[in-house]
């Protein structure tokens, strides 16, 4: 059994001390810290998300950013999108604002190109911090792995993500959403 630490824990030193890249892989169809939030029952109600520069992860993606960092995720969409996806488009492009690349990619190309089932962040292509969640979509923590051929793995599927992965702005914008 894998050692599992809450993200809480694991999140100030990874992100504090990354050097390079940090990038996330989402794969999940919602989240229930996403379901939990204002802005989320908003979006349900009709209200699209609007930039909160001020928020705390915006002002940290935006220092990392500036000392030259690059932050980067691809999210797997399925087909149509579930309200959960349709939420991370939504408010996807106030991320793209404080500094991150994000991506989007079709769940059937993901599958075609066996990418994993699992969420996690890769930091500077050396520590995969694997999610894992309960059957409600609630994160239960990160596994911290840096064996190389793990590493390698999601490096790999890193690579293999963001070559075939489109823009955010541009997906969404051919994603309407139900508001």
């Amino acid at each position: 059994m894998p050692e599992i630490i809450p993200f809480a824990e694991a999140a100030p030193r990874l992100f504090e001390t990354f050097a390079h890249t940090a990038f996330r892989l989402e794969t999940r169809r919602g989240y229930a810290s996403d379901r939990a939030g204002a802005r989320y029952q908003a979006f349900v109600a009709g209200v699209m998300p609007q930039y909160e520069p001020e928020v705390a992860w915006n002002v940290s993606v935006r220092a990392a950013v500036a000392d030259g960092r690059r932050f980067e995720r691809v999210r797997i969409v399925d087909d149509p999108p579930t309200d959960g996806q349709r939420f991370l488009l939504a408010s996807g492009p106030g991320n793209v604002e404080a500094g991150e690349d994000i991506r989007n990619l079709w769940r059937t190309d993901a599958d075609q190109l066996d990418l994993p089932d699992f969420d996690f962040w890769l930091f500077d292509s050396a520590v995969l911090a694997r999610f894992h969640f309960d059957d409600d979509d609630r994160t239960l923590g990160v596994e911290l792995i840096t064996d190389p051929a793990e590493v390698l793995r999601a490096c790999q599927a890193r690579d293999a993500s963001w070559h075939f992965a489109v823009p955010t702005v541009e997906f969404a914008a051919a994603v309407p959403s139900r508001v």
